[in-house]
């Protein structure tokens, strides 16, 4: 794989990844409702989800994934029912929003193992991720050279573009928590943000294998 073949799918790889999209929003809650070090388990969660799925896709199961319609199926209305559950939780946050967003007055929180998996399963049940992985991987892949070393090249560069997008957001949005925190405006954005996570759900349902 050449420098401009590498260039050019990391570019590619960074502006797929910091388009808005569930563990974006996901890691916005969390970094607004927690210490950062919740969205950085989370964050983790996800790109090792993001891993497996890279390894499914090079494998070549993502064809036979996009060909099962069934088991295509199932793993879209999984995790479109779990967006819809993410969506409702954000919406019933907007009751108490102002005391999740102070942590020192905040609800016990889950155990880091807890956003661990809740990253992990967003991203191991995102059925866009398996059609991107499968036609963006063989777009880049020199089938003369190494293949298990221009995976583990491409996959490290996205699940290390992944991590900092996602903590980045977290990040800037923990800086604007005292605006956000006036008046009904944190309520609004559990509203707002769960009103997505439902919407992406449903247009999750709309995705089709081929």
């Amino acid at each position: 794989m050449s420098l401009e073949i590498l260039i050019l799918y990391t570019l590619i790889s960074f502006f797929y990844i910091i388009s808005p999209g569930p563990a974006i929003f996901m890691a916005i809650a969390n970094g607004l409702t927690g210490p950062l070090k919740n969205v950085f388990f989370s964050s983790l969660g996800n790109i090792s989800g993001l891993f497996l799925l890279s390894t499914v896709s090079i494998l070549g199961l993502g064809a036979l994934f996009i060909a099962s319609s069934s088991l295509f199926l199932t793993v879209k209305i999984t995790g479109a029912l779990y967006l819809l559950y993410l969506g409702i939780k954000q919406i019933r946050l907007a009751r108490h929003a102002k005391i999740d967003v102070d942590e020192s007055l905040a609800s016990p929180q889950k155990k880091s193992s807890q956003y661990f998996k809740e990253g992990f399963f967003m991203a191991s049940t995102n059925p866009k991720a398996i059609l991107f992985f499968t036609a963006l991987f063989p777009q880049f892949l020199d089938l003369t050279q190494n293949i298990t070393l221009q995976f583990f090249i491409m996959t490290a560069i996205f699940m290390l573009l992944s991590l900092c997008s996602l903590l980045s957001y977290a990040i800037i949005f923990k800086q604007a928590k005292g605006f956000l925190n006036k008046g009904s405006r944190m309520s609004w954005f559990h509203r707002i943000t769960g009103g997505i996570f439902i919407g992406m759900g449903a247009l999750l349902l709309q995705l089709k294998s081929q």
